[in-house]
């Protein structure tokens, strides 16, 4: 309801109603419909967690983990897109959070994936740059993706799409042909 309505037009009558309990029962769980709010935001998370982590475990190789954390992030999103709303609303209406939702649970999820990076790069199989810098730009990649497949109304699909994400982070844009222009020149 909060995503479909807004967190102003939603009615925490007409959610007891859908629940089919008491609006008292709502209240005893969650003294205000902030609080509910930033609850549904926090299950999001939790599941968006879950499934990533699910996934990732499905494949032995480190790379084939990334593989598959993106796609199953992309996939979460893409098959629940109320949940975005709800990241939109989050920061429209609670300005006043120090941290939304969103970033407390990325953050709070971010050492299995900085310690892969650690493994690939103790591999020789990627560059030593700070594995929080790897994390952060990934991190920052997909967010923006989700938003831009939302607001687009993007349907390519998903696993072409994290294959397109995956080509571009790990084989890059430019040719072996001497180095690289430095930032800034």
């Amino acid at each position: 309801m909060f995503a479909e309505r807004g967190f102003p037009a939603t009615d925490l009558q007409e959610v007891a109603d859908a629940l089919g309990v008491g609006k008292g029962t709502v209240y005893r769980y969650f003294s205000s419909k902030r609080e509910l709010f930033l609850a549904a935001a926090d299950r999001a998370m939790v599941l968006l967690s879950a499934r990533v982590h699910e996934a990732a475990g499905q494949a032995e190789d480190p790379l084939g983990r990334i593989k598959r954390a993106i796609e199953a992030y992309l996939k979460f999103f893409d098959e629940q897109p109320q949940l975005i709303e709800l990241l939109i609303q989050e920061r429209a209406e609670f300005r006043d959070r120090k941290t939304p939702t969103y970033f407390e649970h990325r953050d709070a999820n971010m050492d299995p994936w900085e310690a892969l990076f650690r493994e690939l790069i103790a591999a020789g199989r990627i560059r030593d740059i700070p594995v929080a810098r790897i994390t952060g730009v990934i991190s920052d990649l997909l967010y923006g993706t989700i938003f831009t497949n939302h607001f687009a109304g993007r349907k390519k699909p998903l696993h072409a799409q994290s294959e397109d994400v995956l080509d571009i982070l790990f084989n890059g844009l430019l040719v072996d042909q001497g180095p690289a222009p430095q930032a800034g020149a």
